[in-house]
């Protein structure tokens, strides 16, 4: 690694796009999560944040392509791009089928995130863009990684929508310190990647909960056992949400970089166990 190298993904990481496509339709029509509706509602709420979440993403990373002089920074890049368009791709078709099985309106679930991404695109700088992607990937990834060193966590589950989770879990450990180099790159600063992740954070919060409350409004029977029931599967023994807090603490210091939580051998292992292509150099 010289002075001038601006990527800091490891060597043997390739970031490159998987082109796959899953047949999630039929089981989104069901409680497709162990049979259970709130963690169905819970990975159902998530999808429903990526495709106008991941356009954002591309369009703030691509902002700054002009301003990368590192080729390896540059590759990944493009790789980050190409990852997050297929994950878009595949989400937008699992909220379509998912919200028309069900009878969700997706304009509804998804309106305030645009209007949120739109007012900010009138009033925050670049950036700003920026920062919040970098926020919102350090997410995703502390979530993918907690999905992929648990398996049970997909126990019972649909095995086509487990394979999607499963593969896009991969491909953000992948691709997790594309815009983190970006924003370093370009003079981003880690005081105001600090704040923008305590808004993130509260955005992410909001807008899971106010989409699982729109999927579970309906839901027969008592809400209250419901709702504490969920409580044990997000922060309980194994849950969804349960050891976050200090991968989510360290983004706070000045000299975290995302592959200090390096995953790579989990990541190769799930990748092989569903006999992907593991992204790695040659």
């Amino acid at each position: 690694m010289t002075s001038s190298t601006m990527s800091h993904t490891p060597a043997d990481v390739s970031i490159q796009p998987r082109n796959l496509s899953f047949d999630v339709e039929a089981a989104l029509a069901t409680d497709w999560h162990k049979g259970d509706p709130f963690s169905t509602a819970f990975y159902n709420a998530l999808s429903i944040m990526f495709p106008v979440g991941e356009q954002q993403f591309i369009d703030s990373v691509k902002h700054y392509r002009d301003r990368i002089t590192d080729p390896v920074l540059a590759a990944d890049v493009r790789g980050f791009t190409a990852q997050e368009s297929i994950h878009r791709r595949e989400h937008q078709k699992y909220n379509e089928a998912l919200c028309s099985s069900l009878g969700y309106s997706l304009d509804a679930l998804e309106g305030p995130i645009r209007r949120r991404i739109d007012w900010a695109q009138k009033h925050m700088p670049p950036i700003v863009h920026l920062g919040a992607t970098v926020a919102y990937e350090h997410w995703t990834a502390i979530l993918a990684d907690a999905l992929l060193r648990r398996p049970e966590m997909m126990d019972g589950a649909d095995p086509h929508l487990a394979a999607l989770w499963r593969w896009h879990a991969i491909e953000e450990s992948e691709h997790k310190a594309v815009a983190f180099d970006v924003y370093r790159a370009v003079g981003g600063t880690p005081n105001m990647r600090r704040r923008l992740m305590l808004a993130i954070t509260l955005e992410f919060a909001w807008d899971t909960l106010r989409h699982m409350r729109a999927m579970l409004k309906d839901h027969k029977g008592s809400k209250v056992k419901l709702w504490l029931g969920g409580m044990k599967f997000l922060f309980g023994k194994g849950g969804a949400l349960r050891g976050l807090g200090r991968p989510w603490l360290d983004f706070f210091r000045r000299d975290f970089h995302p592959w200090d939580h390096d995953n790579r051998a989990v990541v190769a292992k799930v990748a092989q166990s569903l006999s992907l292509k593991v992204a790695a150099a040659e």
